[in-house]
């Protein structure tokens, strides 16, 4: 596919729950399938209504061809029943989100794969694998991603038709367990979607959640025999937030080491880093974390133990982390857990069994230690270096941040067979 100069940001005709086949939106819907905490979370969604989203993002079963054909399948039958409706007329969604102060707004549509999307992390390929094998399965998106872009932060273009959208009555609004509400409109008028197309026109966008499915969606379209760029396999459902307007969250992601003994992470830490012992809770932790200045990490065993490493010798960086990167690269938190801790010091193979990523510090210090194994808690990057990085063509060690907030999965979804493009 050949590359455009700017973004194209297409209509299409949502696939949404029928509020009058489901107890409510905020009992069907999930948050990204990678946020959800497997297997408890999955288990609470499913349990709050018997058509909760996570059906069909997070299907469980003995192999991964049958989830994939048992979300297939309960995708197909809940449309059928009319559980799940396809609106009358292809749009473009604006999409708010609030909690206390803050407030996100932006636009859900179909984005062409052949727009300057820049990604700022790499992939684990069995992930993309997986999904695509999911979505081509179901043929649908069942979840946008969250893609930011740098507008003029003023109220013309695509952010005036969405401030104008939001003086109107909404399709839908709910507020999750997390207490974000949420309110969605369709934007149908050919001249505010003119409008849009020409805001965009001349953006480029930096992928901020959900770089797999992002490249799962390229994968698709490449591996579709006879794809055309007309083809609905040719974009993918995202959310794009102008992030000079509603500015993003950046949060970080958390790894569990669930082989590796703390006792044995301690000791092999001798002369690599300064471990100091931090006694307390896990918020004064996460507190004294940020304080220090430099590379640095809080270790976690279980609630109640945590150790802060900082101070990492500097031979040992020179000698493991690449010299053909910017410095603002080499000096991430993200490269020298990688490149120093994972891969030299403790030698985890890079393997979805051997790590895992979380999102909530709760969750990763109660899962290193249901596991006896080790938890490294992480500090934030800030949006503009990843942004700056992303802009130099260098991509940061996977799941290096988690930008938010993120889109409530199971408001609205797209379907890639012709009847609803």
């Amino acid at each position: 596919m050949t590359s455009t100069d700017g973004l194209r940001l297409l209509p299409f005709r949502g696939l949404r729950y029928a509020p009058d086949r489901v107890s409510s939106l905020t009992a069907v819907t999930s948050p990204p399938y990678d946020v959800v905490v497997r297997p408890d979370g999955v288990r609470h969604l499913e349990t709050a209504d018997p058509y909760n989203i996570v059906r069909l993002i997070l299907p469980h079963a003995a192999d991964p061809a049958t989830r994939h054909r048992q979300a297939a399948d309960t995708l197909r039958r809940w449309r059928a029943e009319g559980v799940l409706a396809t609106d009358d007329r292809p749009a473009l969604y604006v999409y708010e989100q609030r909690s206390g102060e803050v407030l996100q707004r932006g636009l859900i549509g179909a984005l062409r794969l052949d727009g300057p999307v820049l990604p700022h992390e790499g992939v684990i390929p069995e992930v993309v694998e997986d999904r695509a094998a999911l979505m081509r399965e179901a043929a649908a998106n069942f979840e946008p991603l969250l893609l930011s872009y740098r507008g003029q932060g003023t109220a013309n273009g695509a952010t005036a038709v969405i401030e104008r959208s939001v003086r109107t009555t909404p399709l839908l609004s709910t507020t999750t367990e997390d207490g974000f509400a949420h309110r969605l409109w369709a934007v149908t008028d050919p001249a505010d979607l003119a409008a849009v197309d020409a805001d965009l026109a001349g953006r480029q966008a930096l992928i901020a959640d959900g770089h797999h499915r992002w490249a799962t969606y390229q994968r698709l379209y490449e591996q579709l025999p006879g794809a055309t760029a007309r083809s609905p396999w040719a974009s993918g459902l995202v959310l794009l937030v102008d992030t000079a307007r509603y500015p993003l969250q950046v949060r970080a992601i958390h790894r569990v080491l669930p082989h590796l003994p703390p006792t044995t992470a301690l000791a092999d830490l001798a002369g690599a880093f300064r471990v100091r012992p931090l006694p307390g809770e896990l918020s004064a932790a996460l507190e004294a974390l940020e304080k220090t200045p430099g590379n640095a990490f809080v270790l976690a065993e279980g609630p109640g133990a945590f150790h802060l490493l900082d101070r990492p010798d500097p031979e040992l960086l020179d000698r493991t982390i690449r010299a053909d990167r910017p410095e603002a690269w080499r000096r991430l938190d993200a490269t020298v857990l990688h490149s120093v801790l994972l891969d030299e010091v403790w030698r985890i193979p890079d393997h979805p069994s051997d790590i895992s990523y979380l999102h909530h510090t709760e969750a990763a210090v109660e899962q290193a230690a249901r596991h006896g194994g080790t938890a490294v808690l992480m500090r934030a990057t800030s949006e503009e270096t990843v942004r700056q990085l992303a802009e130099y063509g260098v991509t940061m060690p996977r799941k290096s941040t988690s930008f938010g907030p993120k889109p409530a999965t199971g408001l609205v979804l797209r379907t890639l067979d012709d009847s609803a493009s």
